[in-house]
């Protein structure tokens, strides 16, 4: 079941996840490790790099760990 999120919520692609996450080096190897690894996103099986994520959504990569998606505050980054 998918559930609509409201339009003006942070969101960050799953590629862009990927990057940041440190499993991959570069953007562009996005493509590449989705067909060779199997993604999970909230228990679904995904290897679309657009896919968007929000804050709450659970991401895990078989051997690699289980990861849950947020957003830091301004603060956060003080």
């Amino acid at each position: 079941m998918t559930t609509k999120k409201a339009e003006n919520e942070e969101f960050i692609t799953l590629g862009q996840f990927l990057k940041l996450a440190g499993i991959i080096q570069t953007g562009g190897q996005a493509k590449w490790y989705l067909s060779e690894h199997e993604v999970y996103i909230n228990g679904e099986l995904d290897a679309r790099r657009g896919r968007k994520l929000y804050e709450g959504d659970e991401v895990e990569i078989p051997g690699d760990g289980v990861y849950e998606v947020g957003f830091g505050t301004e603060e956060d980054s003080d």
